[in-house]
């Protein structure tokens, strides 16, 4: 079946989308703060510069000569004899399962945006009061959210390639690049800026440890949007003689500049109002809600921009999430679009709901299973086998099953000799024993 083909602007927004959600402006300033900041943040770059960009190439390597789903390009790369290779295509399930929770997750930001509209809370422990409520005995509330984030993810997917996908990212991706960017100028204005700047780039190496070093391994390959597909599946519509580098580094560049601007403006604003970095995960929910009540009227507006940013990266990660099960679907299964994205939507949505139920004082003992909750088992599953074994399988594949002088005939318009010989052996070499060493580690911290 013929795909719809991206625009290059288009494909470069879209799979800016993807690799820029919540994983940069949630999940990577509170991390950055559990691990010390600097030394931690220098790690991450240095990961997101060698094995991101080398598996970032690889993934859109095999969509962009594949032209098909994950399962159909790779099986159409795979050499005589090596079929089997095509159940790495399933990776794009991947994508579906981290939606069970994600769309949960976007459904908080929904409620939080309404939060910034009305009353803020006027401290961190009604805050955080106000946030285990929420997740423990507010059922009604976070379907309800959830629902119109299934309504809002499922929509935009439904529309295809040129007419949802490229769409919303097309006006999506620069309202939450203007906001964040808007945000940190205000954040250059504050006493505590130069404080967050030495937090986030003066490295204290004391603070750093193995585990923190394979925690920035991992989320930087994470916050890449690698291993699940999308970038796989988003590929397969590139217009033909795509400088495959140049568009990597792009989009690399987008996402890694928005972490680092929204871990600048978020410690900016805790250390302004004394708050502390070591948040963890509450850090968006808890703490920020907190400071912006303290900033008054200004703390409102703030506030509403911020989570309505957040809920731009959430929605543009989330369709890509979805996408790579849909084009699957389409291509084996004859679906149309509608019955393709309405199956796949479903699914997520309906264990979604076990999720929410797993967080709540009524049913968390039922859906408890050994040390975590439903909800938390699918983040792990997910971030720390699935999505490891997906770049895995890529690496692999492109390093060692693909035949060399294909690989390089096919980049041949987008690398020169040296820099193909330096890309194929962090493909073949750095880039899987990195992933390994990270799924082991994590596995092992268990």
């Amino acid at each position: 079946m013929k795909i719809a083909r991206f625009s290059q602007l288009g494909f470069i927004l879209a799979a800016a989308g993807s690799a820029v959600g919540l994983g940069n402006i949630w999940k990577f300033p509170y991390i950055a703060g559990e691990y010390g900041g600097g030394a931690f943040v220098l790690v991450y770059l240095v990961t997101v510069l060698v094995i991101g960009f080398s598996v970032m190439i690889a993934e859109m390597l095999i969509g962009y000569k594949g032209r098909l789903d994950g399962v159909g390009s790779f099986e159409k790369l795979s050499p005589a004899g090596k079929s089997g290779w095509k159940y790495a295509g399933f990776m794009g399930f991947t994508g579906l399962l981290i939606l069970t929770f994600y769309s949960v997750v976007i459904g908080w930001i929904f409620h939080y945006v309404v939060v910034a509209l009305s009353t803020l809370p006027s401290s961190v422990s009604e805050a955080e009061q106000s946030f285990h409520q929420l997740l423990s005995a507010g059922i009604g509330t976070q379907l309800f959210y959830h629902t119109l984030a299934f309504m809002a993810i499922t929509s935009i997917v439904v529309r295809g390639i040129k007419g949802g996908i490229e769409k919303i990212n097309m006006k999506l991706m620069p309202i939450l690049i203007l906001i964040v960017t808007g945000m940190f100028f205000y954040a250059l204005s504050l006493d505590a800026f130069s404080k967050a700047w030495e937090f986030m780039f003066v490295p204290e190496w004391s603070k750093i440890d193995s585990e923190a070093i394979v925690v920035a391994v991992g989320h930087a390959f994470f916050t890449l949007s690698l291993g699940m597909g999308a970038i796989l599946t988003y590929s397969a519509s590139l217009p033909r003689e795509t400088n495959l580098t140049r568009v990597s580094l792009i989009v690399i560049a987008l996402d890694t500049g928005i972490a680092l601007l929204a871990g600048l403006l978020l410690f900016t604003f805790l250390f302004e109002y004394g708050a502390g970095p070591a948040q963890g995960p509450g850090l968006v929910f808890i703490s920020l809600p907190a400071v912006f009540y303290e900033m008054g009227i200004l703390g409102t507006v703030l506030a509403l921009l911020f989570f309505i940013a957040l809920a731009f990266a959430g929605l543009t990660s989330a369709v890509s999430l979805l996408e790579p099960m849909v084009q699957y679907l389409i291509d084996r299964s004859n679906f149309t679009r509608f019955k393709a994205t309405l199956s796949a939507g479903l699914f997520f949505y309906i264990v979604g709901i076990v999720s929410i139920l797993a967080n709540s004082s009524e049913f968390s003992q039922q859906l408890t299973f050994g040390s975590r909750n439903f909800f938390d088992w699918m983040d792990f599953i997910t971030a720390s086998v699935l999505l490891p074994v997906g770049g895995l399988a890529m690496a692999i594949f492109v390093g060692y099953v693909m035949p060399k002088t294909q690989v390089q005939a096919a980049l041949k318009g987008s690398m020169n000799d040296r820099g193909f010989a330096l890309w194929y052996a962090a493909i073949r070499y750095i880039a899987p024993a990195a992933l390994l060493i990270v799924m082991l580690n994590l596995l092992g911290m268990e």
